[in-house]
């Protein structure tokens, strides 16, 4: 995950007030006004970053107040840049100059009114640290004592757990954290709402559509083109997760015919289904790829997987990463302080001080999130010699894409050729398993990806009111990755709370479309790379013409439409899940056989 600000947690303006009454603005003035945005901006954005980073990895009263009273200055100062702005509408100026007024128009959807604004930033921050401190304690525990279980212990009970009632204790414990949460969260929406009509929108919802190259109502239609060229596979996934786990559970805990119990799926969110990829390996034997393992074995400590991880970028021709980089980055759990684990990029100054942070352990899941994290890295520094309103992705799921478009070119060869497996066959049960486990992750996570953003979208419009929240985000699961609820939920339940974007404020949306332009990425850079046969089985590993292709579009950051973008790395104009299809066509026929004779469908 990116840690951005624009449109959700932070930016600001306060000299440009003084462009507003001029008169008629001309081109020149439109330059000097960008200009001095740029640098003003870069001051109090800096401020913020350093903030947010304390306050993420040393969770206190304090840093949270600190964090709030920074990120106030620095929206308050974007908030007002964005209405200034549109002082510009209908000046003839170069096409950069336009650009840059209409993402800047676009990078603030907060209110003007200064008390608003403290109020906003305030529950901004507040939302954050009751999910990073939050804290199950079973029955009998005192609150704050060692017997309390953070998410992380959580997350391994659901992970490893063959137990349902031990899953459900988990499950439940985790979404006790959430419903104190739901009374600001439902504020915080309705402040959103101010901030983005101010902008001349209808709402929240609408703004965040906004930035994608197209009408709001345009890229909504777009997003179900893509969902429905993937839905048959997710389908057929599904049908056979559900028929495994009805042979393990039984049919009166897994129906045949219904929606699965959102606990037995290995994730506390149920989004990816990879952690049951050991009970349901198609071919069990047949050249496992055990990474974790060789990663114990072998002695990786933290920094050690980064540098792995940054070694293969290197390979592409990429830079090595800032030295900075490894003395400011927060790599393991500290033991005397609490931390938001959830991992995230954060690039502090747009001129190097690149980070992430992250509690790394020694396995498969963090050395892939490792290689997920150090493509956004690369792509700030790519893109840091630009003006600030052009520092970032083509769209915000070219952002995400990069990084899960190297995990792709992890196959089994590359693996073995950095000593992290053995000798592996090239059989097609050793195929089926490879992808079946890829799967588990990747094309489970598509609806997951598409319905956090479709319910935001509601709450923002009204469709959803604060008493339906719950009912709609688990109508919203049903409908689009057919999972419920394992016991009936409360009304006044707040489960969406329960998964970090949504008190975290971050767009969910990308990473659904970063699960589409991953693959499209891939198919380019393996064409560049001179890849012939299937193409699972490339790697552009040490290939400096993929490197060459990728690099010059990471260079161009958010300075052209994303088609444009989009094209100078695959060609093509239009975002396409065919590269995806391909790529999991046997896995795809496997399923197919599979599930002859079985009620798919929920």
């Amino acid at each position: 995950m990116q840690r951005v600000w624009i449109l959700t947690m932070s930016l600001g303006v306060a000299g440009c007030a003084s462009w507003l009454g001029m008169g008629a603005p001309g081109s020149q003035a439109a330059e000097d006004f960008l200009a001095r945005f740029d640098l003003e901006y870069r001051q109090k954005a800096i401020e913020s970053n350093k903030a947010g980073w304390v306050q993420s990895t040393h969770i206190t009263a304090d840093t949270q107040w600190l964090a709030a009273k920074a990120s106030e200055r620095t929206l308050g100062y974007v908030s007002q840049a964005a209405r200034d702005a549109r002082a510009f509408i209908g000046v003839a100026v170069e096409p950069a100059t336009a650009r840059q007024l209409k993402l800047l128009q676009l990078s603030s959807g907060v209110p003007s009114d200064p008390a608003l604004l403290a109020e906003f930033t305030q529950l901004g921050a507040k939302l954050e640290a009751m999910y990073g401190g939050g804290r199950y304690c079973p029955p009998g525990a005192v609150a704050g004592s060692a017997d309390c279980l953070s998410l992380e212990k959580l997350e391994e009970i659901i992970k490893d757990s063959r137990e349902p009632a031990q899953l459900l204790e988990a499950w439940l414990g985790w979404r006790e954290v959430s419903p104190p949460m739901r009374a600001d969260y439902q504020r915080f929406a309705e402040l959103q709402n101010i901030g983005a009509r101010e902008l001349g929108y209808a709402d929240a919802g609408g703004l965040w559509r906004a930035g994608y190259d197209m009408p709001a109502d345009d890229f909504a239609a777009e997003v179900e083109r893509l969902w429905s060229q993937v839905q048959p596979l997710y389908q057929a996934l599904h049908c056979h997760v559900r028929a495994e786990l009805g042979k393990q559970y039984g049919s009166a805990l897994v129906a045949p015919d219904q929606p699965i119990p959102a606990h037995l799926l290995g994730n506390m969110w149920a989004q990816q289904w990879g952690n049951l990829y050991p009970r349901l390996t198609p071919y069990p034997g047949a050249d496992d790829l055990d990474v974790s393992a060789a990663l114990v074995k072998q002695g990786y400590d933290a920094q050690g997987m980064v540098k792995q991880a940054e070694g293969f970028y290197q390979s592409i021709g990429f830079p090595a990463l800032p030295e900075s980089f490894y003395r400011n980055s927060l790599l393991v759990q500290p033991r005397d302080r609490e931390v938001v684990c959830h991992a995230s990029a954060w690039d502090i100054d747009f001129a190097g001080d690149v980070r992430i942070k992250m509690c790394i352990e020694p396995n498969e899941d963090n050395l892939l999130t490792i290689y997920h994290e150090l493509g956004h890295i690369y792509y700030d520094l790519a893109y840091n010699p630009l003006p600030t309103l052009f520092q970032g992705g083509a769209h915000d799921g070219f952002h995400e894409a990069v990084g899960d478009t190297m995990m792709l070119a992890m196959t089994p060869s590359y693996l073995q050729s950095v000593g992290l497996v053995g000798k592996t066959s090239r059989t097609r049960q050793a195929l089926i398993n490879q992808q079946m486990k890829m799967a588990l992750d990747k094309v489970a996570f598509l609806p997951f990806g598409l319905l956090v953003d479709k319910w935001r979208w509601q709450v923002f419009s009204g469709a959803v009111s604060p008493q339906d929240y719950n009912a709609a985000w688990w109508a919203l699961k049903r409908q689009y990755q057919g999972i419920a609820p394992p016991v009936p939920r409360p009304a006044d339940a707040f489960d969406p709370g329960a998964k970090y974007h949504i008190p975290g404020n971050t767009p969910y949306m990308r990473y659904f479309l970063a699960h589409i332009l991953q693959f499209q990425f891939y198919e380019a850079m393996c064409a560049a790379a001179g890849h012939e046969g299937d193409l699972h089985a490339c790697s552009f590993a040490g290939s400096r013409e993929a490197g060459d292709r990728l690099w010059a579009m990471l260079q161009s950051g958010q300075s052209q439409p994303w088609p444009d973008a989009l094209q100078t790395l695959t060609g093509s104009r239009q975002m396409d899940a065919g590269a995806l299809l391909q790529y999991f066509a046997p896995l795809s026929a496997w399923l197919d056989e599979q599930n002859q004779g079985r009620a798919c469908g929920w």
